[in-house]
């Protein structure tokens, strides 16, 4: 009875531990599906798997999105180099900031914010919801930008048999706060992203 309740406590220690930053695993940056095949394969989809991601899925896909692939350069084109999209990613456990100069999310707000990424019902279910956030203070061409980074996410889904959809319908006001965004952040874009249903 003793190891029971011992056994118990752990469990329920660990299933109210705080969320923390999530250090993930270097990005695989070789191999994967051909072009022309993810071309073809590349699809919206709307039905999602509520199981999560593993953090070597969430590592390749946030890298491949707008990680570095140079030392100052990024797998997807910025207009005159302002880098002014940082992608927030909001999980069941909490939203975070993707650093991709040291390949970690940041935790930026603990709880469940999923609801806040859209409107649409399976939003709030789906494992991952990746948000553009632009830097108006940049004055760059974020929404070109965006559109870039969107596209390396259909493709990376479509290599790996993930479903996503990129979506505009959100509350603004909701989703900063969610992300507790500073007086020059805006989101712009979001994109869900989980296993096929």
């Amino acid at each position: 009875m003793r190891k029971y309740l011992l056994l118990m406590g752990l469990i329920l220690t660990m299933c109210n531990a705080p969320a923390q930053d999530i250090n993930l695993p270097q990005p695989q940056k070789t191999g994967g599906m051909p072009l022309m095949d993810a071309l073809s394969k590349r699809a919206t989809t709307r039905e999602f798997s509520a199981e999560a991601l593993d953090n070597q899925t969430l590592s390749n896909l946030l890298w491949a999105a707008w990680g570095f692939n140079r030392a100052d350069k990024r797998t997807a084109p910025s207009a005159m180099n302002r880098q002014e999209l940082s992608l927030y990613v909001i999980l069941e456990s909490g939203a975070y900031l993707y650093d991709a100069k040291n390949n970690k999310l940041m935790l930026v707000n603990q709880g469940d914010f999923r609801k806040a990424a859209g409107q649409q019902d399976f939003v709030a279910t789906a494992p991952l919801n990746v948000i553009f956030v632009e830097d108006t203070s940049l004055k760059g061409w974020a929404q070109l930008d965006a559109g870039f980074i969107s596209q390396n996410i259909y493709l990376y889904c479509a290599s790996t048999n993930l479903a996503t959809v990129v979506r505009g319908m959100f509350d603004a006001n909701e989703l900063t706060a969610a992300l507790k965004l500073g007086e020059n952040q805006k989101p712009i874009l979001t994109q869900t992203v989980g296993k096929m249903k």
